[in-house]
C-alpha cells in the first residue's frame, strides 16, 4: 500500500470513529429529555401533594374554629341564662320582703283606721283628730306609694280571691243579690295583682 493510499484509509477511518462518536452523543440526549420530564413530574406530583396537605390542613383549622365559635356562644347563652335567672331571683326575694313588711304593719294601720273612726264618733278634741288622721293619712301614702290597695268595698260581689266569709246572712233590703258583701269586718290588702290579707266580710244569703 502507497502513502497516499494509507492517509486516505486513516482519513476514512477518523471520518468513521467521528460518526459513531456523533451518534453516540445523539443517542443520549433523548435519555436527558426524558430524565428532564421525570424530574418535572417529580417536582409537580410533589406540589400537588403539598396543596392537598395544605387545604386538607386549612379544613381542620376551620372545622376547630367552628367548634370554638359554637362553644362560645353556648356559653354566652349560658351566662345570659345564669344573669336573668340570678335577676329573677334577686327580684323575687326583694318583693318577698316587702311583702312581709308591708304585712307586719298592715295591723298598725288597722288600729289607726279602727282609732279615727272612733275618734270621729266622740267628742273627742279636734287637735287629737287632726293629729290620728295626719299619721293614717301618711301611712295611707306609704302604703300606696308601694302599690297596695285596701279591700274594704261593700256592696260588691263575694271574691274569694279577695274575701273570706266570716258569716252569711239575709239582707234588710229584698233587692240585694245573695253573694254581696254586707260588711267588712277587717279590711283585707292587695299588692299588685297578689292578696297580702284576705278581708274577712258578711255575706248576704
Amino acid at each position: 500500500m502507497s502513502v497516499k493510499e494509507k492517509k486516505q484509509a486513516k482519513e476514512k477511518e477518523e471520518e468513521l470513529n467521528e460518526t459513531i462518536e456523533g451518534n453516540g452523543e445523539e443517542g443520549t440526549e433523548p435519555a436527558d429529555g426524558e430524565e428532564a420530564i421525570e424530574e418535572e413530574q417529580t417536582g409537580q406530583d410533589d406540589l400537588d401533594q403539598l396543596i392537598e396537605d395544605q387545604q386538607k390542613r386549612i379544613s381542620e383549622l376551620e372545622e376547630e374554629l367552628q367548634q370554638v365559635k359554637e362553644k362560645q356562644l353556648r356559653k354566652a347563652a349560658e351566662m345570659e341564662n345564669m344573669r336573668k335567672r340570678l335577676q329573677r331571683e334577686r327580684e323575687m326575694i326583694f318583693q318577698t320582703a316587702r311583702e312581709a313588711a308591708i304585712e307586719e304593719f298592715l295591723p298598725v294601720n288597722d288600729d289607726l283606721v279602727r282609732t279615727l273612726q272612733a275618734l270621729e264618733n266622740s267628742d273627742a278634741d279636734s287637735s287629737y283628730l287632726e293629729g290620728v288622721k295626719m299619721v293614717a293619712e301618711k301611712f295611707d301614702e306609704v302604703l300606696n306609694k308601694h302599690g297596695v290597695k285596701r279591700i274594704d268595698e261593700t256592696g260588691v260581689p263575694f271574691d274569694v280571691d279577695l274575701h273570706d266569709a266570716m258569716l252569711s246572712q239575709k239582707p234588710e233590703d229584698d233587692s240585694i243579690e245573695s253573694g254581696t258583701v254586707l260588711q267588712v269586718i277587717e279590711n283585707g290588702y292587695t299588692i299588685g295583682e297578689k292578696t297580702l290579707r284576705h278581708a274577712k266580710v258578711i255575706v248576704s244569703e
